[in-house]
Formats: C-alpha cells, sequence, structure tokens
C-alpha cells in the first residue's frame, strides 16, 4: 500500500494505516529515568577514541547554480559499544554548549507558532548516536532480557540491517534504552528535544547544518518538493542505508535531516513558552499522550526536515515513518 500523500498544514503526524495494534498501558509502563536501575559508568577522555568523517556544506554559485562542498579527514570522539553478536553501535561525543533553539523570524517556511520564541539552552557534554538506531542494532537488543514490554525483533517495513528500524512507538525506544543499559551498565535513554535540536545544528543557524537549504544527494526525503530556492531532487520512496549520504555536520553525526522521524523524551507543548533553558526534557504540563518528534523522514517534504522545524506523535503510534537515536551519560572531565 503507498503511503499517504502529506498534508500541506501537517497539523499531526499519524499514520494509521500502519500501526499496529500492540499498546502499553501508561500505568503500567514506569517513566523513563526516574529511578535508578544500575549503576552509571563514564568515560575519562583518554578512553575514547578519534574518528574521521567528511563535513557537507551545500553552497550556492551563480544564480541557481548548487554545489557539495565536502571536507574531508575532520575529527571528534566516540566510543564503540559491542552489542550481542558483535554488532556495534557508534556513539559520539557532544560537546558542552550553548545555542538558540528555535527558529529565527526570518526563516523561510518556519512554523512561527511551534518554533518560538527563540531562548537559549546551555547544554552539558552527552553522546549521541552517530546515526539512528539500525535494525540490525534493533535485533540485537531486542533479544536482550525484557525490562517493562516485549519488543518485536523485526518490526521494519523497508528490510535491511543498516536501514534504520521503523514501526516503532515510543514505549518501544523507551524499552530498547532500558535494555541497552542493563546490558552496558550505561545509561541509555532518549534525546531531549533540546539535545536533539543543539546536536544537529552542531554550531550552525541556518535552517540546514548543511546551509540554506538541502539537496536529496545529502538527505533522504521527498525530493520532489524544495526548500527555497534550492535544487530540485529523488524521492526514493523508502528509507536508506544510515551511512547512504557522505557528508556529516560538524560534531559528525549523519543522517540528522530525514529518513527516518527520531522520538525524544519531551512531553508535547505547543510553543516553548516556559521551555527549560538547561538542556532537561520538558516533562513538566503539556500534553504526556504525545512525544516529540524531529528530523523529518523519507516520506515528507525539505520543509519538515530543518533543525528547528518539530511535531508529535501519540506515544503508542507505530509507523514506517519513525525511528530514533539513542543518547547515553556524559564523559567525566576532571
Amino acid at each position: 500500500t503507498e503511503p499517504e500523500e502529506p498534508s500541506a498544514d501537517f497539523p499531526e503526524l499519524v499514520d494509521v494505516e500502519f500501526m499496529d495494534a500492540q499498546l502499553v498501558d501508561e500505568a503500567d509502563f514506569p517513566p523513563p529515568l526516574q529511578t535508578a536501575r544500575f549503576d552509571i559508568v563514564t568515560f575519562e577522555l583518554e578512553q575514547l577514541e578519534r574518528f574521521e568523517f567528511t563535513l557537507a556544506r551545500l553552497v550556492k554559485r551563480g544564480i541557481a547554480e548548487w554545489i557539495i562542498e565536502r571536507q574531508k579527514n575532520q575529527q571528534a570522539y566516540r566510543f564503540r559499544e559491542t552489542l550481542p553478536k558483535g554488532i556495534v553501535l557508534e556513539m559520539v561525543l557532544i560537546p558542552e554548549g550553548s545555542f538558540l533553539m528555535g527558529s529565527p523570524e526570518d526563516e523561510p517556511e518556519r512554523n512561527a507558532d511551534r518554533e518560538s520564541p527563540q531562548h537559549e539552552v546551555t547544554l552539558e557534554p552527552f553522546f549521541m548516536g552517530r546515526y539512528p538506531v539500525t535494525q540490525a542494532q534493533w535485533k540485537a537488543v531486542a533479544k536482550l532480557p525484557q525490562v517493562w514490554q516485549p519488543l518485536n525483533s523485526n518490526p521494519s517495513h523497508f528490510k535491511s540491517a543498516d536501514r534504520p528500524v521503523e514501526r516503532v512507538c515510543w514505549h518501544d525506544a523507551v524499552e530498547f534504552c532500558a535494555r541497552l543499559s542493563d546490558y552496558t551498565g550505561r545509561e541509555y535513554r532518549l534525546p531531549t528535544e533540546a539535545e536533539w535540536e543543539y546536536a544537529c545544528r552542531a554550531g550552525t543557524m541556518t535552517p540546514f547544518h548543511f546551509g540554506d537549504t538541502i539537496s536529496s544527494d545529502l538527505a533522504n526525503y521527498r525530493g520532489i518538493n524544495t526548500y527555497a530556492d534550492g535544487p530540485d531532487g529523488e524521492y526514493k520512496e523508502k528509507t536508506t542505508l544510515v551511512t547512504q549520504f557522505d557528508g556529516a555536520n560538524t560534531f559528525g553525526l549523519s543522517d540528522m535531516h530525514g529518513n527516518v522521524w527520531e522520538w525524544c523524551q519531551d512531553h508535547w507543548h505547543e510553543n516553548y513558552n516556559g521551555a527549560p533553558t538547561s538542556g532537561i526534557a520538558w516533562i513538566e504540563g503539556g500534553d504526556s499522550s504525545k512525544r516529540i518528534v524531529r528530523g523529518g523522514c523519507w516520506h515528507y517534504p525539505p520543509t519538515l526536515c530543518r533543525s528547528a522545524c518539530r511535531s508529535s506523535l501519540d506515544v503508542d503510534g507505530r509507523s514506517l515513518f519513525f525511528g530514533f537515536r539513542v543518547c547515553c551519560s556524559a564523559p567525566r572531565t576532571s
């Protein structure tokens, strides 16, 4: 069955046709990260390893020509978590810092109601997955002992070990983090909304970390739609490998724009009035039955892939548009 054509207004992201029937009773599901069930293990900086990646920028030349500039041999820090069956999860060190969260008034196609007011957020360092969780990583963790609920070890519509896992609800993603935490002794969790945007922007204030627009040669989205005066592209009509595109942001993260929407911890709030400024999850007030999703996906137009774009989905919603990436506790710096 073909996915439905996306609405022009995008008031809410729901795909009932592809939802599973398995739901979780909120009363039986402990809130994530409220109790310490394991010892948190941190890293000394010398235990991390440098890795190299390619930084990509989309630059305009002349009136209508866009070119991709790639800078090879960029470096960042990571650690590699070994999962069952030798599957590896790469976790990238995101440095501490401050940024303006939300979109500026002059950003094309911004949703002023949802992406305002802009506000400064200051974050401590943390680790984030270099890529969205893949189907191979999901399968390895789904076979670990259950914490709160069962997991389908092979839920995805588009099958491939190195494609992002999809058709996982928020509860599934939290269960994945809990099992991974028990297995490793480290505190894995979903990113907060502020962490996600900070990590995606990686020091930029443009609509995309690539620059003022986006190209389907750099990300997987509905490429037949364009953003601002950006280039025409390809609509691939499915997810792609997480390593498909040669171009990360300055933190070394890939696939932050498009491919699959990514779950965050936070309750849905209609705007940023009263939002925390420390990067913590905003779970006071709002609608707890909906959680934040970020990044856009393969089926939606490029405006929804912007760094500042935010939407929500019911916590028990499963769709072939939605996946996630994980975060981990920060290293010791003293």
